[in-house]
């Protein structure tokens, strides 16, 4: 893939790079001539990716780390300060489902999938945004879901009051740092093709018949509507949810 990156290009920082939307969004930042960090759990995945959009070159960087992880997620930071500078752009996307009855989720389980899907937003925001408040200009996306929004179960209740979460901290981060050039949006995606809904098995087809536009998405449109929220015409929307998702949820 050839980029634009120029050497005073924002440096972008992507979490759940490995694969899925998040891969996606990493190579579409990247092609807009972002330096894109690639962070996740899978060292193995985000070696692949940089080596596959930028090989032998400094526009794209792999760190591997566990978002439930605060120190790792640190070391992870200290890195890319140390070869461009902390985040102006940060997409927090990583995210873990465990299917399961509300009944039946251990508390373990639990705390596990809620440090995943909503401290590590948390987490994340806390350690980049200072330094994009502080240049006066940042932007952060932080992936929801519809089920998020409506309750489902698919991906396990602890999945849907995760991005719930998402959704409310995206507001608080939103209002905090408005008046300093940082905006802070939310996307909420339905089904999307990815590995991570294929392991959901055939209830996640069959929830996607039942979607108006009559498919699954794709993980490129949902890079797409990010690469807008992180972009410069993307300055006057902040504190919003951005719904992706066939028309399974119209509001």
């Amino acid at each position: 893939m050839t980029t634009t990156t120029t050497p005073g290009a924002r440096v972008a920082l992507v979490t759940g790079a490995g694969g899925g939307i998040g891969a996606a969004t990493a190579a579409r930042l990247y092609g807009l001539g972002h330096r894109v960090a690639l962070l996740d759990v899978d060292g193995e995945a985000v070696n692949a990716l940089r080596d596959r959009l930028d090989p032998g070159g400094d526009g794209a960087l792999a760190l591997r780390a566990d978002v439930d992880d605060p120190d790792a997620v640190h070391g992870a930071l200290r890195e890319v300060r140390a070869v461009w500078h902390s985040p102006d752009v940060l997409v927090n996307n990583a995210a873990r489902t465990a299917p399961g009855s509300v009944w039946d989720v251990g508390l373990a389980e639990w705390d596990a999938v809620l440090a995943t899907n909503l401290r590590s937003v948390l987490t994340l925001t806390r350690l980049c945004a200072p330094a994009m408040r502080e240049r006066g200009w940042g932007r952060v996306v932080n992936l929801a879901s519809l089920a998020g929004q409506q309750g489902g179960t698919l991906a396990g209740p602890h999945y849907s009051a995760a991005k719930a979460g998402v959704l409310v901290l995206t507001k608080i981060f939103a209002r905090e740092l408005a008046a300093h050039g940082v905006t802070v949006n939310a996307v909420a995606p339905a089904a999307v093709h990815t590995p991570a809904v294929a392991r959901l098995g055939p209830a996640a087809v069959a929830a996607a018949r039942s979607v108006p536009v009559g498919r699954m998405g794709r993980a490129a449109e949902v890079a797409a509507l990010v690469a807008y929220l992180v972009g410069e015409d993307g300055g006057y929307v902040t504190g919003a949810t951005f719904d992706i998702n066939g028309g399974s949820h119209m509001r």
